[in-house]
C-alpha cells in the first residue's frame, strides 16, 4: 500500500512541471512572435516613411510628418527670407554700423532642423526608436527651433569701432631715487566693448525677431565697460600719494628761446619733489642755484628796478605756475611776492595779480602741506603751445577752495618810453628791451573750507608800478 502511494506523488509532480515547461515555450513563443510581427510592422512602417518625416514629428508646435528634409528646409528657408532686410543697428552714441540679417546669416538653421526632424525615430536603437515613433504618433514629439548667424561676420564688422572704443589701463608706476621720485604714472582705469552681453542680448532678441517673419529694425547700443589696472596708484605706495589734488597753469608765449630753456630747467628740477606731511616748502631750496653754473641761460630778469639780462629770466613762470597750483589745492601761503611791474607773461591766461616773483636768497615762494599726507609735484612743459602745467598728487581731504576774481582797486597810466644808447649796436638801430605797462593796485581773496568749517582765508595784494618801454638806440659808426 506505501509503494502505490508513492507512485502517484511523483506522477502528480511530473504533470505540474510538465504544464510550467510547456507555458513556458508557449510565452517565449507568444513573445517572439509578438516581436517578430512588430518587427514585420515596423519594417514596413519604415519603408513607407522611408524619405520622410515621421508622423507626429513637431517644431516649434508645427507638424512636419510624411514632410521630406527638402520640404522641412525650405519651410525656414522661406521664413528666413522674410526677414533678411531686417536691420541691426550697433551704436557708441556718436557711431552707428548696420548690418542686415541676411548680411549677419541670422535665421532659421533650416538644414538643422530638418535633419533633426529626419532623424527622430531613426537611431540604430531598435526598441527606442519603435518607442519614440510610438510616442511621437500618439502624443507628438515637439522640437525647439535653432536658429544660427555668424559671430565671425559680426566681430569683423564691429571690429573697427570694438579698437576705437577700447582704452588699455594704466599701472600705476612709482620709483624712488636718492629721496626723490624719478618715474611717476598714476593708475588710470580702461575701457572695453562688453561683447558677451551684446550677444547675449542678441541671442535674446533672435527668437522675437525671426518669429515677426518681416522686417524690422533692432538697436543694440554698445555697452562700455570699465577694465580696472592690475596695479592701482594707492597700491604703489604707501605715502597717501594715490589721486591729482590740484594743478595750476600759465602760458609763456612768445618768449626767447633762452627764456624757454630756462622755464623748461626750472620745471624740470621741481619735477618729482615730494613734500612731507606739514613741511613748508620753498622754492629757491627746492630749485636751486640760478645761474649758468646750473646750466640757465640770460634772459630778461627785473633787477633793481630794471629789466636787463639775468641768469635764469623765467624762473618766475615757474614759481607763478607753481602759485596757482598751491592756491588751487587750498594750501596755506606762507610767503608770496608780486612782481614790481605787470608781465605779459603771466596775463595770457590769467587776471593781474595771481603771480609770485623770486630772487634768491631773499624773495621767496613758500606754502605748507598740511593734507596729512605726502605731496608729489609733477610738472609737464607743453613745447608746442608753450603751457605750463603743475600738478600736485597726494590724497584729497575734502577741503573746497573759492578764488574770488581779482578786484581792482586802482590804475595807473604807464611812463613815458625810455630811449638809451647802445654803443654795441649799429646807428640807426633801435631794440625794444622792455614794454610799458600800466599800473595797478589789485587784490583777490580765497577762502578754503573743510567738512563746512572755514580752515583758510586770506588776501592777496599785488601792487604794480607803471612802466615805460625800454628802447635801446645803436650809436656805433
Amino acid at each position: 500500500m506505501k509503494k502505490g502511494k508513492n507512485k502517484i506523488n511523483l506522477s502528480g509532480k511530473q504533470r505540474v512541471f510538465s504544464f510550467i515547461k510547456g507555458s513556458f515555450w508557449f510565452v517565449v513563443g507568444a513573445v517572439l512572435g509578438l516581436f517578430f510581427c512588430a518587427s514585420f510592422i515596423f519594417i514596413i512602417f519604415q519603408n513607407t516613411h522611408k524619405n520622410v518625416v515621421y508622423p507626429g514629428v513637431m517644431i516649434n508646435g508645427i507638424n512636419f510628418g510624411h514632410k521630406t528634409k527638402e520640404d522641412v528646409r525650405s519651410f525656414f528657408a522661406e521664413k528666413n527670407n522674410r526677414i533678411a532686410d531686417t536691420k541691426f543697428v550697433f551704436t557708441d552714441g556718436r557711431e552707428n554700423i548696420v548690418i542686415t540679417a541676411k548680411q549677419l546669416g541670422l535665421g532659421y538653421d533650416e538644414d538643422l532642423l530638418a535633419n533633426q526632424a529626419y532623424s527622430i525615430g531613426r537611431t540604430k536603437n531598435l526598441l527606442s526608436d519603435i518607442a519614440i515613433i510610438f510616442q511621437a504618433y500618439v502624443n507628438g514629439v515637439n522640437l525647439s527651433s535653432s536658429y544660427h548667424y555668424s559671430d565671425n561676420y559680426l566681430m569683423n564688422v564691429l571690429s573697427p569701432t570694438i579698437k576705437k572704443l577700447t582704452i588699455a589701463p594704466t599701472d600705476a608706476l612709482f620709483t624712488f631715487q636718492d629721496g626723490k621720485v624719478t618715474a611717476f604714472r598714476p593708475s588710470s582705469n580702461g575701457q572695453e566693448v562688453d561683447i558677451e552681453s551684446l550677444k547675449s542680448d542678441l541671442a535674446a532678441k533672435i527668437p522675437g525677431i525671426i518669429s515677426t517673419e518681416k522686417p524690422l529694425t533692432i538697436v543694440f547700443p554698445l555697452i562700455i565697460k570699465v577694465v580696472e589696472p592690475k596695479v592701482t596708484t594707492d597700491k604703489a605706495n604707501n605715502l597717501g600719494i594715490k589721486e591729482l589734488v590740484a594743478s595750476g597753469t600759465s602760458l609763456f608765449q612768445h618768449s626767447i628761446p633762452e627764456r624757454i630753456h630756462n622755464v623748461t630747467l626750472a620745471a624740470t628740477k621741481l619735477n618729482g619733489v615730494l613734500i612731507a606731511p606739514n613741511e613748508v616748502f620753498s622754492f629757491n631750496n627746492a630749485v636751486g642755484d640760478i645761474s649758468a653754473a646750473t646750466g640757465y641761460k640770460q634772459a630778461y630778469v627785473i633787477q633793481s628796478g630794471k629789466t636787463v639780462l639775468g641768469d635764469g629770466g623765467g624762473v618766475c613762470q615757474v614759481s607763478t605756475t607753481l602759485f596757482r597750483a598751491a592756491l588751487n589745492a587750498g594750501l596755506p601761503i606762507t610767503e608770496r611776492h608780486a612782481h614790481a611791474y605787470r608781465v605779459g607773461y603771466y596775463e595770457q591766461d590769467s587776471a593781474p595779480g595771481l603771480d609770485a616773483t623770486v630772487y634768491a636768497p631773499s624773495v621767496d615762494l613758500k606754502f605748507k602741506n598740511d593734507t596729512g599726507n605726502s605731496l608729489l609735484i609733477q610738472t609737464s612743459v607743453d613745447q608746442d603751445n608753450l603751457r605750463l602745467t603743475f600738478f600736485l598728487y597726494g590724497t584729497k581731504d575734502n577741503r573746497q577752495v573759492l578764488i574770488e576774481k581779482p578786484v581792482v582797486v586802482s590804475q595807473s597810466p604807464a611812463l613815458p618810453p625810455v630811449y638809451q644808447d647802445d654803443p654795441s649796436l649799429q646807428k640807426g638801430i633801435i631794440k625794444q628791451i622792455d614794454f610799458s605797462a600800466n599800473g595797478m593796485n589789485t587784490y583777490f581773496t580765497r577762502q578754503v573750507t573743510k567738512n563746512g568749517r572755514i580752515i583758510t582765508s586770506d588776501k592777496f595784494v599785488s601792487n604794480f608800478r607803471p612802466w615805460a618801454a625800454v628802447y635801446l638806440k645803436g650809436t656805433k659808426e
